[in-house]
């Protein structure tokens, strides 16, 4: 069961780029429960996942002399939904998503984007963390705080958007 959780139902074991076919199944998930939920849901179901792979990564780096094993990308999926839970903030209904005018489908799609670069290139303090950080704090780290700024890049980008084309 922990593999399946740490793989995140084995999308990490992809033998091409796992981290952003974790991200793929992470965003769907995550849009999922914003539309059927809230954002505060999908926050709090974040928060809750990792802390529970922060202690499952311990376990198993302790167990397997590993760190930061390439196919655990239950990370992908908390910094995902920390990036949406930020970033399209409006709740829409199941028939609205394609609705461009509400920014929620082009806000999520911005936030995979923008998350999947934050984590590859790992600028600043995730950059940070990733080296520093030991443990299942170091694996999760990283991809939260470059979850959050996703999120909030996604969000000042749509909000800037929206005041250009008020202003032309």
């Amino acid at each position: 069961m922990n593999w399946f959780f740490l793989t995140l139902g084995y999308s990490g074991l992809s033998p091409k780029a796992p981290g952003t076919m974790g991200t793929l199944v992470s965003l769907p998930l995550g849009m999922a429960i914003l539309i059927y939920f809230d954002e505060t849901t999908l926050f709090l179901a974040a928060l809750l996942i990792s802390l529970i792979a922060i202690k499952v990564i311990n376990k198993y780096e302790e167990e397997s002399k590993n760190h930061d094993d390439q196919r655990i990308v239950i990370d992908e999926l908390a910094g995902m939904w920390f990036a949406l839970s930020v970033a399209p903030a409006a709740g829409v209904a199941i028939g609205e998503i394609t609705n461009l005018q509400n920014g929620f489908l082009i806000q999520s799609l911005l936030s995979f984007v923008l998350f999947r670069y934050f984590d590859i290139t790992k600028p600043s303090i995730i950059g940070r963390i990733d080296r520093e950080a030991k443990g299942g704090v170091g694996v999760m780290g990283d991809d939260i705080i470059a979850g959050f700024a996703a999120g909030i890049s996604s969000a000042a980008l749509w909000q800037g958007w929206i005041y250009i084309s008020k202003m032309i």
